[in-house]
Formats: C-alpha cells, sequence, structure tokens
C-alpha cells in the first residue's frame, strides 16, 4: 500500500507573515526547485533555500497599489514550461464603482521584477460601472492562462467572468490581447488543475445537477454539459472541537477542488452529513468529458470529524493530489494532504490546530495543491493552523511538498 511522504512540511513563522495572517487565509503556494512562494490573507512569502528561512513580501507595497489598494485575495502559480510566476491580486473598491485585479508576472527562478496587467470589469463592458471582482481561481493550459472571478453590485453576487490570456504574451510583457467569458447562471467557477489543450470548469446548477463548461485553447467557444450525481446536501454544516469552537459557520458548498488528466474532470466540494456521512464530508464526481457521463463518485469522509475545503491537483502520472482540512469531535481544524491510491484517499495530518477559531464564521475559503516543479510525480500544497490561541495573529501558513512512498 502506497503512503503520503511528507518531504517538507513547514509552518511560516511571524517573519514570513508579519503577523498578517486570518483565519480566513486563503493560501496558496507554488514551487520551482528550491524557491517558493506562498500567499494568503493579508501577506506574501517566498524564500529561495526550500522552505529553511523566509522572506515577508508585502502585497501593499510590493507592486504599486491599484484601485482603492490592495484588498486581500491572492493566488500564485509557477509555469514551468515558460519559467514564470503568476501572482494573482484583487484590489479594493472604488467608493461608488470598480475594484481591479492584477496579473503579475516575474520571469526566472527567483519570482523578484515583476511587470503586470490590470483589469476592471469597465475593461469588458463600459456599462459596469458599479461592479467589482472577487474570489479567484487560476490555473494553466499548455498555452494559457485562465482566471475566474465572481462579480458583484454591491453585496449581491452578479454573474462570473472567465479570462483566457495567452501564456507566451505573458511572458514577453508587452501587449495583451485575451478573451473572456460570462455567465449570470453560474458563479464560484473552479478551474480544472493539469489541463492541457483544453480548461474545464464547474459550479453547481440546481440539486444534484453539475454543469461543466469547457474552453479549448484554440477555440473562442466556450462549450457546457450537465451531468447528475447522486444525492448531497448544502447545509447546516456544523463541526465543534475539543473546545467547542465549530470551525465550520463559514462553510458553503462551493467547488474547490478541481482536476483534469486525460479525458476525465474531477470536481471536490464540501457537503453536509447524510446517511452513511456522520459528518460533514469531501463529495468527489468525476466525469468522462468526451462522453459527457458520470463515471465515479469520491467522496472523503470520517465517522467523528469533518472535512471541508478541498483543492486537488493530478501529478504527471495522472495521481490525484489533495489539500484540505479535517476538524470537529476529538481535532481542532488540522491541514491534510494526500493522494488517491485506485479506490482509496491515502491522507495525512500535516499539522494539527492548538485551539479552534474565536468566531464559527472565520475560516477558509480557498487552498492549493500543484504539481511541483521540477519533480511533477510530486506536489506542493498550502493549508494553515491556529497555534496558541483563537485569533488571527495565531494563524500560521503550512506549505507542503509531498508525494507517494
Amino acid at each position: 500500500m502506497a503512503n503520503v511522504n511528507l518531504i517538507e512540511n513547514t509552518g511560516l513563522d511571524d517573519l514570513a507573515t508579519s503577523t498578517n495572517t486570518s483565519t480566513v487565509n486563503e493560501t496558496t503556494a507554488a514551487a520551482s526547485n528550491s524557491n517558493i512562494f506562498v500567499t494568503g490573507n493579508w501577506f506574501a512569502a517566498s524564500t529561495t533555500n526550500g522552505g529553511k528561512s523566509w522572506s515577508h513580501v508585502d502585497p501593499f507595497t510590493t507592486l504599486p497599489s491599484a484601485a482603492g489598494g490592495f484588498c486581500c485575495d491572492q493566488v500564485v502559480v509557477y509555469e514551468p514550461s515558460r519559467d514564470m510566476w503568476i501572482w494573482i491580486l484583487q484590489y479594493i473598491s472604488i467608493p461608488g464603482g470598480n475594484n481591479v485585479f492584477r496579473v503579475a508576472i516575474s520571469p526566472g527562478a527567483n519570482p523578484t521584477a515583476w511587470h503586470w496587467w490590470d483589469f476592471s470589469p469597465v475593461d469588458l463592458n463600459a456599462t459596469w460601472t458599479d461592479l467589482w471582482f472577487d474570489y479567484p481561481d487560476a490555473a494553466v493550459s499548455n498555452n494559457h492562462l485562465y482566471v475566474t472571478f465572481n462579480v458583484f453590485r454591491g453585496d449581491s453576487w452578479e454573474r462570473a467572468v472567465v479570462f483566457k490570456m495567452p501564456l507566451g504574451e505573458l511572458g514577453a510583457g508587452g501587449g495583451l490581447t485575451y478573451q473572456w467569458w460570462t455567465t449570470t447562471a453560474n458563479g464560484s467557477l473552479r478551474l480544472t488543475q493539469g489541463a492541457t489543450d483544453s480548461m474545464f470548469f464547474a459550479d453547481h446548477n440546481s440539486g444534484t445537477t453539475l454543469r461543466i463548461h469547457g474552453w479549448p485553447d484554440g477555440s473562442a467557444t466556450v462549450g457546457t454539459f450537465e451531468v447528475q450525481v447522486s444525492p448531497w446536501s448544502a447545509g447546516p454544516y456544523s463541526a465543534p472541537g475539543p473546545d467547542g469552537a465549530d470551525w465550520l459557520g463559514r462553510l458553503d458548498p462551493r467547488i474547490t477542488g478541481a482536476w483534469v488528466s486525460g479525458t476525465r474532470a474531477g470536481f471536490l466540494w464540501s457537503a453536509a452529513p447524510r446517511s452513511g456521512r456522520p459528518m460533514t464530508y469531501v463529495k468527489g464526481a468525476v466525469v468522462d468529458v468526451t462522453t459527457q457521463l458520470l463515471v465515479e463518485q469520491t467522496d472523503i469522509w470520517n465517522a467523528e470529524s469533518a472535512f471541508a475545503y478541498p483543492a486537488a491537483c493530478p501529478n504527471n502520472a495522472g495521481v490525484i493530489g489533495v489539500s484540505l482540512f479535517i476538524g470537529g469531535g476529538p481535532r481542532h481544524p488540522s491541514h491534510v494532504v494526500g493522494f488517491r491510491d485506485g479506490g482509496e484517499w491515502r491522507l495525512a495530518t500535516t499539522r494539527a490546530s492548538s485551539n479552534g477559531p474565536s468566531e464559527s464564521t472565520t475560516w477558509g475559503d480557498y487552498l492549493t495543491c500543484r504539481r511541483h516543479s521540477p519533480n511533477s510525480a510530486q506536489w506542493v500544497a498550502s493549508g494553515f493552523t491556529l497555534q496558541g490561541g483563537t485569533e488571527r495573529t495565531n494563524v500560521e501558513p503550512q506549505y507542503v511538498h509531498f508525494g507517494v512512498s
């Protein structure tokens, strides 16, 4: 039986984060050899020695300000075929108007010199003067960067947007020609890690219907199909830990993990307890994008603790790696990584929290799992725990490099 091998498992200290952490920490991570970049709310950090020492990278000041100033959400990706880092940052709305998100690019192994482009809702439609972007996701295919955002009017969700940007033009740093697609039917679209010549992204349509979109690299047209999955519930979610702190008050059923390998695309989300699943669990669905049929449902569950907030990525052999949380019952919220081994999930805890959060509405909202570069049979993952207290300054981001042993 294969096991999880924790090659590097490091908590980032206060020097790395400048204590600009949150219990809604939304950590992301990427690696190139011994160069690693980690982001979260409201910090970034880098290392050039595999995590032995870290430097704080201030997202408020490292790049010039935009719109109302740096806000919160970030995503980092390393793209090995062009040897470049991709850093996506979300900025605050101008009162009564737009915000922007920024796509910043740094070539070479160590991300230090950045060039960037900013995107505002009015760049897409001149009438979208009071809309703003939130909740990013990013993934690459052979030739493009894909970025998704929700779009809000005030506090009300209005639509989702997917951007498609040529990797060659991003690396060159000159003019950028990009395509975009929008829908008012589905939000929080999650992109498939591991894409090659087509990107897939999905959301729940209604009830047990999963709506999946496909956007080929060489096409301007987005295709759509739907599959039915077995019954599941979108709440309520609750999983108090040993101190009574319930870390699932913010949880919702958005898809947070997605991958594609060969002709199969998979999607993971958090589902409420049901018969045979006594605690909140991760529900999975795998579809064949050629036949457009459901081929497998891959739950991650535990009888005494809840699983939530999954991220996923295939390695170069098509083995699916995951990064997620477990907590409740006898466990404080803990970070977990692992992989799919035949019909089973092999999981290992990277670190357990010493406490639960002081408020039940403060945990999440997303993690990442990526291929390591150049060891693409292995993965890098982001997570976080609480250490020594219940407040945001007690949050310690976790960087993990793991494989199969």
